[in-house]
């Protein structure tokens, strides 16, 4: 009787330690997901966004149409036979409180895969740890080429920052013809510093020549010494890779001071008509800049995406709301292309991918940068224009 009893207490012990090691695969040491952040009828991913702060726009944005994709996921009955659980936090443009908040979403939620961050530092201080935790992550809008350097299993949905630059060169020397640029750009932001590099690399080789650069810190309102200093050059364009914000400031400051060079810009300045004031439109009037996508576009998906997004929000679809959805669905067919909740299984699956959205066909590169065509778009009297599809 005592044998029997000790092998019964033997036998429930290993069925303790099999149950214990069968618990959330994300550690730190690099396991795989199997089952973490898949129980019941969910599928657990988490959202990393800046929901508020002086970002917000962006997050907001990102995350509506993270959400909008997700409902339309479940609604077509989930991934792998089970819905999407999305599970977001709000990380202020912080590259701490991005951290912390990952941590969170790995630790106590449990997710399988993230979608996020969405401005540049933020999103490489998460890359960094989620390549350690091995646990797949693709940025909707995170620009800076180091993002995806971070693992294999760091993906972003949008171009690169140095894309961004060289096309914009490419497209100033071979499409309006300049042969002079000035550049100003943001010194404390690694998104317009990694713009205003590849620019100028890219306009040295195609024979333009940079006549003046000017760089300015956080929190600048006042660009006049800088915008003084370009107007002595008469620079046929500016290239201008900052935030819409600022390129409101910049560009009605330049026309007080009569600068009528055409400006130029990269996906930072979508947002920035809603930023000048009627008087001063004439200010970015022919200004062009790449972009993402563009809304002029005949694809009935894309076109029932902005309506049902205006409709739902409110206002008027960024493309930030549409890489967000991009990003998002892109996960989704990883996971189901995976046929598993496994982190290298979602990671390989992810690699391999070959994806029609929103901003058009892509697939990734060795580097997991999506391989896909820019929208040139121009001001025009108050609106944004859809030029072309260009390929530098």
């Amino acid at each position: 009787m005592k044998k029997r009893f000790l092998a019964m207490v033997l036998a429930a012990a290993m069925m303790l330690t099999a149950m214990v090691g069968c618990g959330n695969g994300n550690t730190q040491d690099g396991g795989n997901a199997n089952n973490a952040g898949a129980t019941g009828d969910t599928i657990k991913i988490g959202g990393l966004a800046p929901l508020t702060g002086d970002v917000s726009v962006y997050g907001v944005a990102v995350d509506n149409g993270v959400k909008m994709a997700v409902e339309e996921i479940n609604a077509d009955g989930g991934v792998l036979g089970k819905q999407i659980e999305y599970i977001v936090y709000d990380e202020k443009g912080d590259a701490t409180e991005a951290v912390n908040a990952y941590n969170k979403l790995v630790q106590s939620d449990n997710v399988v895969a993230i979608v996020g961050d969405v401005t540049s530092k933020p999103t490489l201080a998460v890359a960094q740890q989620a390549a350690k935790d091995k646990i797949p992550l693709i940025t909707a809008s995170g620009t800076a080429e180091n993002i995806t350097q971070a693992g294999e299993n760091i993906f972003r949905a949008c171009f690169i920052d140095p894309f961004q630059g060289e096309l914009m060169a490419s497209y100033a020397s071979k499409k309006l013809e300049k042969k002079t640029a000035a550049i100003i750009y943001n010194i404390s932001d690694d998104y317009s510093k990694g713009l205003y590099e590849a620019f100028e690399a890219a306009a040295g080789d195609l024979g333009i020549e940079v006549v003046q650069v000017e760089g300015y810190g956080k929190g600048t309102v006042d660009f006049k010494a800088q915008l003084t200093n370009i107007k002595s050059k008469n620079p046929d364009v500016i290239f201008l890779p900052v935030y819409y914000q600022d390129v409101a400031l910049i560009a009605v400051q330049a026309k007080e001071l009569g600068i009528e060079a055409q400006f130029l810009g990269a996906d930072g300045w979508d947002g920035v008509i809603g930023q000048v004031d009627e008087s001063n439109m004439d200010a970015v009037n022919g200004a062009y800049f790449c972009s993402q996508y563009s809304a002029q576009s005949d694809d009935p998906n894309l076109q029932a995406f902005l309506s049902k997004y205006k409709e739902t929000y409110g206002m008027d679809a960024s493309q930030f709301a549409v890489l967000g959805y991009d990003a998002m669905k892109m996960l989704a067919q990883a996971i189901s292309e995976a046929g598993s909740t496994d982190s290298a299984a979602i990671t390989s699956a992810m690699a391999a991918i070959d994806f029609t959205g929103l901003t058009g066909h892509m697939t990734f590169d060795e580097n997991r940068n999506p391989v896909k065509s820019a929208a040139i778009t121009q001001i025009d009297n108050g609106e944004y224009k859809f030029i072309e599809y260009y390929e530098k």
